[in-house]
């Protein structure tokens, strides 16, 4: 039986160790702090979105960052200070534009076919994660935001989703609490939302269960390989140990890239820093004030999730600030804000703010399959749609790996 070395206890790690024991590996998960899902996978916005697949790679997206560079609470903000990553990685970005049309439709395509693995899993493991099926709304305040989602919706279709136009009457109708003047909203009934720490946490569990050996704690030094063996070097609590494996998979979101080039591999990943809040619903009135239908409004870049009873998620915005992790006081106001002009009745009273660096390649697909070793596979750079993505991009990633 083949030993596979998974780096990662993210979503794409965990969901990819999972893969892989299902396919009949010997899988060894190294996670470097004391439980799964602790960095990008704690507090998304919760949706599994097959309709927010369009790539960013379009000539709107560079001239709203021009646009908006000196703002600090914009939804897209970009540090002028230069790096040579940074410039490398918006150079690819641009060139990727012709292909907008092409990787939105397939990005579609995963993401449909992503969610008979995930909710399978889930209920073969007994994973309770706040699945909510009840679709999502996007929600427009002007034409012209709306007639370009009407052009989206053609490449959505092209890649098998169906959804469809609605009036602000049937807006409302579809999600009552929603507050505010709009000019109109696309519904796609078929997407879910739900909370990725915990399935994270559950899959893992359910990963130990079928023999896969997590060893929390790990902080991996160096990765080495050849075409007949790989091999990792961990620290934990102060002592340093080197495994063998047969093959390793690197999924360790913005660290991946440092670990593939020790590998000879590019795979030029930045980190795009995301804001989030929950916010806990501790009264009645807020309980029936907050949306049960996840949105998404395209004018802030802002999408929300009902996580249970109690808790509403509210999440967006895109931070191109190397690897700073700093929770900005500026960048989460306007996220309360969002809640607090959208469905006034919830009270703001009790939110937890948090952020979180989304690991992104310049074309927005993810880099799975094999490296330029036999002995070496990514599952990484799913960008912001890591939840929606992760299970289908496992299999694939399973599928990659030779079982002899």
């Amino acid at each position: 039986m083949k030993r596979i070395a998974v780096i990662g206890g993210g979503i794409t790690g965990v969901t990819s160790a999972y893969a892989l024991s299902k396919r009949g590996f010997d899988v060894t998960l190294f996670e470097k702090s004391r439980y799964c899902a602790m960095e990008t996978s704690f507090a998304n916005g919760g949706q599994l979105s097959a309709s927010n697949a369009e790539v960013w790679t379009h000539w709107s997206t560079i001239f709203k960052g021009l646009k908006w560079i000196l703002k600090s609470d914009a939804p897209l903000l970009v540090n002028p200070k230069p790096s040579w990553h940074k410039l490398s990685w918006f150079a690819e970005f641009i060139a990727s534009i012709p292909q907008y049309e092409r990787n939105t439709i397939e990005t579609t395509r995963l993401a449909i076919a992503a969610r008979q693995h995930l909710f399978s899993w889930a209920e073969d493991e007994g994973i309770d994660f706040d699945l909510k099926k009840r679709g999502i709304l996007h929600i427009y305040r002007d034409k012209s935001g709306f007639d370009h989602a009407q052009t989206v919706s053609a490449l959505l279709a092209k890649g098998g989703l169906e959804r469809y136009a609605v009036t602000p009457e049937e807006m409302r109708a579809i999600e009552p609490t929603l507050a505010g003047q709009y000019y109109g909203g696309f519904y796609t009934e078929s997407d879910a939302t739900g909370d990725i720490h915990k399935y994270t946490l559950g899959l893992a569990s359910a990963c130990e269960k079928r023999g896969v050996k997590i060893l929390y704690g790990q902080t991996v030094k160096s990765v080495r390989a050849d075409k007949f063996f790989a091999q990792v070097t961990a620290e934990s609590e102060g002592t340093v140990s080197t495994s063998d494996f047969d093959a390793i998979v690197i999924s360790a979101g913005t660290a991946s890239r440092g670990l593939a080039a020790s590998l000879g591999d590019r795979v030029n990943i930045y980190p795009v820093k995301g804001y989030s809040i929950t916010v806990n619903l501790t009264d009645e009135v807020s309980q029936q004030s907050a949306p049960t239908v996840s949105l998404l409004d395209d004018e802030t870049k802002l999408v929300s999730s009902r996580l249970g009873d109690d808790r509403f998620r509210v999440a967006g915005t895109a931070e191109f600030n190397g690897l700073n992790k700093d929770i900005r006081a500026d960048r989460i106001r306007p996220l309360i804000d969002w809640v607090e002009s959208c469905f006034p009745g919830v009270c703001t009273r009790s939110v937890v703010p948090w952020a979180g660096l989304r690991p992104m390649m310049p074309n927005m697909m993810p880099k799975v399959g094999k490296g330029n070793l036999p002995t070496v596979f990514y599952n990484t750079g799913h960008g912001h749609l890591g939840w929606t993505l992760s299970a289908i991009t496992a299999d694939i990633l399973a599928e990659s790996i030779p079982l002899d």
